[in-house]
């Protein structure tokens, strides 16, 4: 059964942990909604190689609209969580139990929508500490999946894992 997918995304992600799921994803089967401050904006990559244009904008987006969630890391989470916006949606996702999958620093939306506390999880090392202090059980590992919901992992190279996860959990609803 295809899933929607609601992606939070802006300027400075990581290249390959929005390309690498989505594509994923929708060769599964799967939708793939990309979602900023504007429809039609083209957002790029911080490393020159990816451009997303922007699906919906966030004042006409909701979380129940959506089966699942994905943040993809880079600047991308840090510039987004300064915008209530899209911690509310990601706080909707919270609540609502539905599978949300955060690679490197996807977790700092998490942490500002205060979707944490008591969660298995990882991310790249350098939120670690933020991680811990919103807290979340964190481990150093490629993946950690917490509950058949989260599935979190840490940098670009953990993708084939946090692929394979996020898929299952994906395909198994």
């Amino acid at each position: 059964m295809s899933k929607r997918i609601a992606v939070l995304i802006t300027d400075e992600f990581e290249d390959s942990e929005f390309t690498s799921p989505a594509e994923a994803y929708s060769k599964a089967g799967h939708e793939v909604v990309t979602i900023e401050m504007q429809a039609g904006k083209v957002v790029k990559g911080k490393q020159g190689k990816a451009e997303v244009k922007i699906d919906k904008d966030i004042d006409h987006v909701n979380a129940a609209e959506f089966d699942a969630l994905l943040l993809p890391g880079g600047h991308s989470p840090d510039s987004l969580r300064g915008d209530d916006r899209f911690v509310n949606f990601t706080k909707e996702f919270v609540a609502s139990g539905k599978p949300i999958f955060a690679i490197c620093h996807g977790p700092q939306l998490l942490i500002s929508a205060n979707g944490v506390r008591g969660r298995k999880m990882t991310c790249v090392k350098a939120i670690a500490i933020d991680l811990r202090n919103a807290g979340a059980d964190f481990y150093d590992k490629e993946v950690v999946v917490d509950d058949d919901k989260l599935v979190t992992s840490r940098t670009p190279e953990d993708l084939p894992a946090f692929n394979r996860e996020s898929l299952r959990i994906l395909n198994a609803a």
